[in-house]
């Protein structure tokens, strides 16, 4: 039974990006395609694992892709604990789009390429080994994937192990930004994105915690 202390206190998300991947550093779109870590992105992943030794996380959850889970496993790793993972947590599947340089979406698919950089929410991307998502589907799924979490463990603190575009929605969320509005905000690998969910709203905390990581550390581009 949950005691009435935990179901009064807020819950806190630690909102993880992944570590760099070979394709972050090429500006090559992954979606739901399954990419490792490169070095640079498992040296991310210790020194994050290293900075939150000392915190207090009672759950860690990744998404069910490769590139989170081991930046999930190195912070587990440190602390003994286990990771459970959420396929809801995954980035936006971008259907055709997925694999390619942002150039060579521009070249191949010039009407989709231009609807997605003026942020239509409710774009259709171009069929691949993927269905795409439309922007305003992805936002629906990562924000309630989010939530369902911070309810499952009310006054608990969780870490939240995901991708760039789970990072953005839980912040347009938090602050209420609309979903057609250009993003201003930095996205960073390996960062630590602090939130509480109290009375079932997302709250901003802080966020692009990067302090543990030298040097910068690649910005999300979408």
């Amino acid at each position: 039974m949950l005691s009435n202390d935990n179901a009064t206190r807020p819950t806190t998300i630690l909102l993880i990006r992944h570590g760099e991947t070979a394709w972050n550093a090429e500006k090559r779109l992954q979606g739901h395609l399954d990419i490792a870590l490169n070095a640079e992105g498992e040296r991310q992943a210790a020194l994050l694992a290293a900075a939150l030794a000392s915190e207090t996380i009672d759950h860690i959850v990744s998404s069910d892709l490769l590139r989170a889970r081991q930046t999930a496993e190195a912070i587990a790793r440190v602390r003994g604990a286990e990771v459970g993972t959420d396929p809801l947590l995954r980035e936006r599947c971008y259907g055709g789009f997925e694999g390619l340089l942002y150039s060579e979406i521009a070249a191949r698919f010039p009407l989709e390429f231009a609807a997605w950089q003026a942020r239509d929410v409710d774009g259709v991307l171009p069929a691949g080994a993927n269905r795409g998502e439309t922007f305003r589907e992805f936002f629906d799924r990562a924000t309630g994937a989010i939530l369902k979490h911070a309810a499952a463990h009310p006054g608990k603190t969780l870490a939240l192990v995901a991708h760039g575009g789970v990072l953005e929605c839980a912040y347009r969320m938090a602050l209420g930004l609309s979903l057609e509005t250009p993003r201003d905000f930095k996205v960073l690998n390996a960062s630590v994105n602090r939130f509480v969910v109290e009375e079932g709203a997302l709250n901003l905390v802080s966020w692009g915690e990067v302090a543990h990581l030298q040097p910068a550390v690649l910005d999300d581009v979408g």
